[in-house]
């Protein structure tokens, strides 16, 4: 895959590629490293560019959501436009790649209901779609990949509820292990792989089949902390009639407690899998496969580079999340943990939001950031904690999202009334907007089990911030356009890790999701040749 300008087939062309984000980042440390929450606190609008935030405030909401995705406007200034194409150019394709184009034997099979059972229903689009989808594309590539090596065995590293692992299994017929670190994702996987099967069982009886049932999954609890762990999973001899098939754990030096000593010596053949391995779980199937000989293919799409582990200046470890190429490593850029969360942000989520929605978010935002403010005069102990106010911004949506359905004909008005003046101000009226606030810092009080300062004026504190919340949308896209050229630099990080290792590594990084649905599309695919 390549970019418009930018091609990552070799590890020379990679480390070009590297380079040249590494290059154009450098001088928006200021955007990597800023913290929307600090918004007013710090002014942090005054860093950016004064001609660009002077045309965004007046910006049309649905224009300023599509800067992430590389949209721009006739009447910005060239600077602007020059800023969000280079982003667009540097960052990794996320199309929905042709995979049967691109790799051999891939045959994309629907899911029947019995392997889609389970599924929170009354999540059906955003849930039972969503991983239906993931788990259809990610299986059928999974199978060609372990057809092509000839390896037996699939270990799915993070295998939560196992539904890859059962598909797999049940649909694909191979011999699956299914890894994770909660034991109530192992009992819920092995009673749905026993229902699955009980399925099966009665298909086959009914049409007089002489075939034998698919296996269920042999399933294992146990956090993956280290490549020895998992490579400790090579010694696992998965002999069916040997095999307890509800189950097993590992202890803590990653031995299943349900092997022989004889069996210990042996070894098999393995494909790793992991769909959305979390943070330095992805980075541990990779160097697994580099290191352990029986490994012959991995699929990784990992996620949650916000809990990657870093190489700081003074730390010489080998093993951290990020740089893992030497290459990388010999430039010497870190990211730090805002850049590593500003790598989450999906332009694609942000192009789909919608007016409404955007607009809530920004209002959030300014809440957020107008509540730091009263932190730092009343609360600067607490401040530098850097504390959190947990999953407030949602529970606040899904309330003015309930208000906006009462009073559809109100908030429609205001909105035209605001949006022909102002286009990036806010929805509501200011008095809506500080009792709207005041609710906020109520709620972030008590969930940070502070008492409310008797001297605090939460309208004075909202009034001094709402002169500048027309800017902090603009800003917000600005700093969250930054985030797919992140995460690319950490996924071409990974990539040129395997790269480095030589002719007898294949490695190929495709987008296999659509990535409105799964923002984490990519996959890095490799074989030992």
């Amino acid at each position: 895959m390549k970019s418009n300008k930018f091609s990552c087939k070799t590890r020379a062309e990679t480390l070009e590629w590297i380079t040249a984000i590494i290059d154009f980042l450098k001088p928006f440390s200021f955007l990597i490293n800023a913290h929307v929450v600090n918004f007013f606190k710090d002014k942090q609008w005054e860093a950016v560019n004064e001609e660009w935030m002077s045309c965004l405030k007046d910006e049309k909401p649905e224009n300023i959501l599509l800067i992430p995705s590389g949209g721009v406007q006739d009447h910005w200034p060239a600077s602007l436009k020059k800023f969000v194409h280079t982003l667009r150019s540097l960052s990794f394709p996320r199309e929905q790649a042709d995979l049967q184009a691109i790799l051999a034997d891939v045959d994309m099979v629907p899911l029947s209901t019995v392997l889609s059972q389970g599924m929170n229903l009354k999540k059906k689009h955003e849930v039972t779609y969503y991983g239906i989808m993931q788990v259809e594309v990610l299986s059928s590539v999974v199978s060609s990949v372990v057809k092509s090596v000839g390896a037996p065995t699939v270990v799915d590293v993070g295998a939560g509820q196992g539904y890859l692992a059962q598909v797999l299994s049940f649909q694909y017929k191979h011999s699956v292990v299914a890894i994770d670190s909660s034991s109530h994702h192992g009992k819920v996987t092995d009673a749905r792989a026993a229902r699955i099967k009980k399925h099966f069982a009665a298909q086959m009886r009914k049409s007089g089949s002489g075939n034998k049932c698919p296996d269920v999954p042999m399933t294992i609890t146990c956090r993956v902390l280290s490549t020895e762990m998992l490579k400790a999973l090579t010694d696992v001899h998965l002999e069916k009639d040997e095999t307890d098939s509800s189950g097993s754990a590992l202890n803590e030096e990653g031995q299943s407690r349900s092997q022989s000593s004889s069996d210990a010596n042996r070894s098999c053949s393995l494909v790793l899998a992991g769909l959305h391995a979390c943070g330095d779980l992805s980075v541990t199937m990779l160097r697994t496969f580099m290191e352990c000989e029986e490994v012959k293919a991995l699929v990784s799409i990992g996620c949650c580079y916000n809990l990657l582990s870093e190489k700081s200046s003074e730390d010489s470890c080998s093993k951290c999340g990020y740089p893992m190429s030497a290459g990388l490593r010999s430039l010497g850029f870190s990211l730090g943990k805002n850049a590593r969360d500003l790598a989450c942000q999906s332009a694609e989520r942000w192009s789909s939001l919608g007016e409404d929605a955007g607009l809530q978010n920004f209002e959030l935002h300014s809440f957020r950031a107008a509540f730091q403010m009263v932190l730092s005069k009343h609360y600067p102990e607490v401040l530098a904690t850097s504390p959190s106010i947990g999953r407030q911004g949602k529970a606040f949506r899904r309330q003015q999202q309930r208000k906006s359905l009462e009073t559809p004909a109100a908030v429609d008005t205001t909105r035209k009334d605001t949006v022909d003046k102002k286009p990036m101000r806010q929805t509501s009226l200011n008095s809506d907007m500080c009792s709207s606030f005041e609710k906020f810092c109520l709620s972030a009080f008590s969930r940070l089990n502070l008492e409310h300062p008797r001297d605090l004026d939460l309208n004075a504190t909202w009034n001094e911030a709402d002169a500048f919340t027309e800017l902090i949308g603009p800003y917000w896209s600005i700093r969250a356009a930054l985030g797919p050229v992140l995460e690319t630099l950490i996924l071409l990080d990974r990539l040129m890790f395997l790269q480095e290792q030589g002719d007898s590594i294949k490695v190929v990084m495709l987008p296999i999701f659509d990535p409105t649905i799964s923002p984490r599309n990519v996959a890095i695919i490799a074989r030992r040749l």
